[in-house]
Order: C-alpha cells, then structure tokens, then sequence
C-alpha cells in the first residue's frame, strides 16, 4: 500500500478522533481504514491508536507522527495547488457553505455563471443556518451573514449587510406604526430563534449613531428567516430582516419599511476559508467571481438603499 495513502488515513482518523467518520469523509469502509492503520502500524513497528470500543486516542508515538504526517500532507497539497496555478486552471470539487435562505434567494443562482467560466470545476453546496466549523466539516469555502466570531479564518467583505424593521401592509392597518423604537416592546414581534443576541432587536440611528437593543416578544419564532417573511407578509408582525431576504417584499408593497431611520448595526456578508499558506486557485476563483458579483451596490438593495 503507498505510504502517503496510510499516512492521509491516519492523518483523518485521529483528526477526526473516529474510524467510521474517517471512512466517511474518505469514501471507504471502516474496515479498509481500520486496515490501512494496522498496516501503517506494522511498517512503522509501533501502536500508533489506542482503540476501546468507547473512545479512540493516539499513543505518545501517534501523537508526534501526526505532526510530521500534517506537515508533510500540508506541504504536498500546497505543492499540487502552486502547480495548478500555474497551469492557470481552477479544477477539481469546490465544497461550499452557506446560510439557507441566502444560499436559495442569491447564491445558487451564482453558481452557474462561475461553473460556466470553469470548466475543470464543479461546486457541492450545503445550506445549513447553524453554524458550521469549516475544517472539521471539510469545506473549502463559506458565505457567513453578520458578525464573525473571532477565529483563524480568513474573511472576505463581499458586499454590506443592510438590516430593516418592516410590517405588511395589513397589519400596520390593525396594529398601527411604532414610531420610536421602545414602541417595538407593544407589538407582536417575530423571532429569529438562531440569532446570537437573544430576543431583542438591536437598533441604530442613522443620524446620531445612537444605539439601542430593545427586548421583544411575538407569538412566533423560527430557525430560518424565509419563514419568518411568509409570517410577516401575511400580517403575522413585524420583522427585523437583512434586505436580501425582504428587498423584493419592500419593493412591491408587500412589506412596509418601519423605523426608517433606524437600521440593524453595520455589519457584512463574508466569504471565509481555512487560512493556508497557499490558497487554491479554486477557492481564489470563487472568492473573486462573488465579490463582482454582488457589486459595490447589490441587487436586492436596490431602491431599498442609495448607493454608496
């Protein structure tokens, strides 16, 4: 068996601490990669992997021969990517992740225009409003919406994040307008439930920069936010929402700008990848064709936002 395929196959059970998930993300049977580590064991005349039928850890051995097989597999995937370079081609699968309803409304429709300019490539999209931690899940790239925490990821600012206060039409009639923002707290609300900063609506004053978050309540939440626009233009309440999400509501009547001097903090929608010594000519290629394509005004801000 050639060396560099026992060492990848370790190199992933002990990254992902498990046979079985190894041989997922492999492609292989747990039965080959359990193989494949036994086999490298035997060249290697030492017990690389503590195996219990309730945990798996790397001997002392295993833990210092993983460091040399990362180093090693990192300088041979960097050596591959710098020849495709310069070979000028982009090729290969571009593994990408993406919030959902953003992924549905805009980005798959992206995606073609980028394939059509790449032939060697092909793109596998996963759409997941959870977050996702890009190593472990093995993706090249992902579009983040909002603020990022901090990590060893690089970001890319691909177009501004513009969030609103919007009703229908309908309900401003039975419920009326607020017209300050404490008025929030008198109305039925709906609810992000994956948002980080709880039940409240933070709020800024485009003129003066004041800041408030204002506690709200509503009678429903939900884990996505395309849900919670059928809500909204059904006279189900009012909405806090980016305008990728209800830019096309807003520009036929559908939703109603509240608030309008109010907006949701600055904030971005951001490509981000593994931070690497070399980025690959796929990831480069994504990454510079999603910048262009949201522009320096995007689309679904038009009429929404005056350009900057």
């Amino acid at each position: 068996m050639d060396r560099l395929t026992l060492m990848e196959t370790f190199t992933k059970v002990a990254e992902l601490g498990s046979f079985s998930r190894a041989a997922e993300r492999l492609g292989l049977s747990r039965s080959v990669v359990s193989k494949y580590v036994s086999a490298l064991e035997d060249r290697l005349g030492a017990r690389l992997v503590n195996r219990t039928t309730r945990r798996l850890s790397l001997t002392e051995v295993g833990e210092s021969y993983l460091l040399r097989c990362q180093a090693i597999l990192a300088d041979l995937e960097e050596a591959e990517q710098a020849a495709g370079d310069l070979h000028g081609a982009a090729r290969g699968t571009l593994r990408i992740n993406a919030p959902m309803s953003f992924g549905f409304r805009h980005l798959a429709a992206a995606i073609p225009p980028f394939l059509a300019h790449h032939p060697g490539l092909g793109v596998d999209m996963t759409l997941d409003d959870r977050f996702v931690d890009l190593l472990d899940a093995g993706f090249d790239v992902a579009v983040r919406i909002g603020s990022l925490p901090d990590s060893s990821l690089i970001a890319v600012r691909l177009a501004p994040l513009h969030i609103v206060v919007c009703a229908s039409p309908d309900y401003i009639k039975a419920q009326g307008a607020p017209e300050r923002p404490e008025d929030l707290i008198g109305h039925n609300c709906l609810i992000y439930s994956l948002q980080r900063f709880g039940d409240l609506y933070p709020l800024v004053h485009a003129g003066s920069g004041e800041q408030v978050s204002v506690p709200v309540h509503g009678r429903f939440r939900a884990n996505n936010g395309d849900a919670l626009r059928a809500a909204a233009v059904a006279g189900g309440g009012v909405m806090i929402s980016p305008t990728f999400l209800c830019g096309d509501d807003l520009r036929a009547g559908r939703l109603v700008r509240l608030l309008a001097e109010w907006t949701g903090p600055a904030q971005g929608i951001n490509a981000v990848y593994p931070h690497n010594r070399h980025v690959s000519a796929k990831v480069r290629a994504f990454v510079d064709h999603l910048k262009g394509w949201c522009g320096k005004l995007p689309y679904w801000d038009e009429g929404v936002f005056p350009p900057p």
